[in-house]
This record gives C-alpha cells, sequence and structure tokens, in this order.
C-alpha cells in the first residue's frame, strides 16, 4: 500500500485515540509491527497551537516514518491552516478526522457530524488537499445513523478531491463504540475506489485481521482499543497475516521489560506530574488480563511518584513470574 510517496509495508496500523497515542506509545507500536501510526487528534483552531497539549500531539522527535498527524475542526479554511501549521513542523502525511463520535467534537460540527453535509464534506477536503504539498488522508465512519450509511458516496468524493488514503470505521456516528461494527459497507467502499482503503472496527485479534481483510478487501487493518495494554498485537496479526500461525503470547519477562520501558518513556515525554496522570491507564491497561489485577489496579491508582509507580510495576511483575515459575 502507498500514500504518496511512502511505501506502507505491513497490514496493521495504530488507529488514532485521544490521550491514547501519544508519541511514547506509537514508537512502542512501531516497534512492534505498526506499519504506520496516527497521532493523536489536533484541533484546527489556532488559538490552542501553543497549549503544552498540542505541542504533545505534534511532537514528532525521534519518531519512525511516516509521521501522520490528525487534524480536525469544521471550517475548510481553518483546517487548511492547521495542515499547513503540522505539515510545517513535521507531519509527512495529514489525515482528517471525520470518525470520531464523541459529542463534544459532533456538537461543534467536527468528527463524523460532518458526514451529515456532503457539499461541506466536498469543500473541507479540497481546501486541505490544495494547502499542502504532503499526503492528505481521511478517517469516516459508514455514516450518521442506520438510515444513512452515506460512506460510499463520502469515499468517492474523497477520490475525487485527491485523498490519497480512507479509514473507514465500521459503525455509524449513532452506534458509538456499541453493538459490533460491519463490513460490508467497507466492502462496498473499497469496490467503489481505487484509493487504499483501511477496515478499523473490532479489530480484536489476528483471526479476526484475517478475516475482515478477506471479506472486505480492505488493504490493511487500523487497530485502535484492543492494542491498549497490548501492543504485541502488531507482531502477532503480522505473523498470523504472513504465516498463518499463531505466535505465543509475549512471557511474563518481556511483559514486565516492555511495561517500564514504556512507563518510563512517558515519564521522560511528559515530565514527573503529568507522566505519573499519563501513565496511570496504560498500568492498568497492562494489567487486565493478570491474576490479581484489579487490587493491582486499586493499589496503583493511589501511587503519586514515578519512583512508586515503578517500583509498584516491579513488584507486581516479579510476583507473577515467581508464582508461574513455581507452578511450572
Amino acid at each position: 500500500m502507498r500514500i504518496g510517496p511512502y511505501s506502507i509495508t505491513g497490514k496493521t496500523i495504530l488507529a488514532p485515540m485521544a490521550g491514547v497515542t501519544d508519541r511514547p506509545f506509537r514508537q512502542l507500536c512501531k516497534r512492534l509491527g505498526a506499519a504506520m501510526a496516527v497521532s493523536e487528534m489536533v484541533t484546527a483552531n489556532s488559538l490552542l497551537w501553543g497549549s503544552r497539549k498540542t505541542l504533545n500531539r505534534t511532537n514528532h522527535e525521534g519518531e519512525q516514518e511516516p509521521r501522520v498527524v490528525q487534524i480536525a475542526g469544521s471550517d475548510p479554511a481553518l483546517l487548511a491552516q492547521a495542515a499547513r501549521y503540522n505539515a510545517d513542523n513535521g507531519a509527512q502525511i495529514i489525515d482528517i478526522n471525520m470518525g470520531c463520535p464523541a459529542k463534544k467534537v459532533c456538537n461543534v460540527m467536527a468528527g463524523s457530524a460532518l458526514l451529515r453535509d456532503e457539499r461541506l464534506v466536498e469543500r473541507i477536503l479540497a481546501s486541505v488537499v490544495a494547502a499542502v504539498e504532503v499526503p492528505v488522508t481521511l478517517k469516516i465512519r459508514t455514516g450518521w445513523d442506520s438510515n444513512n450509511r452515506n460512506g460510499v458516496r463520502i469515499a468517492r468524493i474523497a477520490e475525487a478531491t485527491g485523498i490519497q488514503a480512507l479509514a473507514v470505521h465500521g459503525r455509524t456516528r449513532a452506534c458509538g463504540y456499541s453493538g459490533t461494527a460491519e463490513y460490508d459497507t467497507i466492502k462496498a467502499i473499497k469496490e467503489e475506489v481505487s484509493i487504499p482503503v483501511i477496515a478499523n472496527g473490532d479489530i480484536t485479534s489476528p483471526d479476526k485481521a484475517r478475516q475482515v481483510l478477506e471479506y472486505s478487501g480492505a488493504d490493511a487493518v487500523m487497530i485502535g482499543r484492543a492494542a491498549q495494554g497490548n501492543p504485541w498485537i502488531f507482531r502477532e496479526t503480522n505473523h498470523y497475516l504472513e504465516t498463518g500461525e499463531h505466535l505465543p503470547r509475549p512471557a511474563l519477562h518481556e511483559i514486565r521489560s516492555t511495561v517500564l520501558e514504556h512507563i518510563r518513556a512517558i515519564y521522560t515525554f511528559y515530565g514527573e506530574r503529568t507522566g505519573v496522570r499519563m501513565a496511570r491507564k496504560h498500568i492498568c491497561w497492562y494489567s487486565k488480563a493478570q491474576p490479581h489485577g484489579a487490587a493491582f489496579r486499586q493499589a496503583v491508582n493511589q501511587l503519586e511518584t514515578s519512583k512508586q509507580q515503578l517500583a509498584a510495576i516491579r513488584d507486581f511483575f516479579d510476583r507473577l513470574i515467581i508464582n508461574e515459575e513455581l507452578a511450572a
């Protein structure tokens, strides 16, 4: 799959997730096999570009190419300005968000709310594509609600305006994240356009990834929530797609090492105070599949320093490793 000058060699991509896909997590997922990773959503409101949150979201230092920044808004001129700003600051691909179902985004006619106005969609896409020399991609949902699945029409508009790849979440805006994703619309979109199509929604395992790829004909899959606390899903999925064989789950020693590496990277990136807060959710996600994880999560959420968090992580996984060795 090619997006402009960039050859995307794998079939697994990390989805953009607000508060999750920061630089430390993107780098980790890429190291573990994600062919591409999309940044957290950056607002088109230029008044916020100097905020610490936005500066963190647009920090790509040392990141493996291609560097992809997702922008969100509803005004074509402001989105074009945001695209230029991010391209000038290191973004190699600009992704436009028309898939977020969050009320605070849709209430200002951004994200998936835009799907209700196809003429505005066309104006936005044409404006952003014309504003930058880097490739522009688009993320959408299948439509506004079950009675208004206009994903195929949006895909045709996207291709006609110069969008170079399209990611489609197999739910409508009205679905939020409830129910199950459907891939019929993604299949129909893939049959309609010649640009790369990336399938998103409920890609929770290597088997599901292959099933969705085979059914929809999509060029790649985009993995979001299933990567939280499980960045190894990219390595495992790549291996299964290439060989048809399942890799064993990572050993506790590797999990321990990866968690500590990731959490330390968070402290380095955000600093002590913010880093401790940002680390909590990741620590909790990593512990969910482990015995006694609930008690650990309750305790670790009360800790206030990086030193305490790191000690708790080491102790938790050391105990799991000892118990596993005793049971062997």
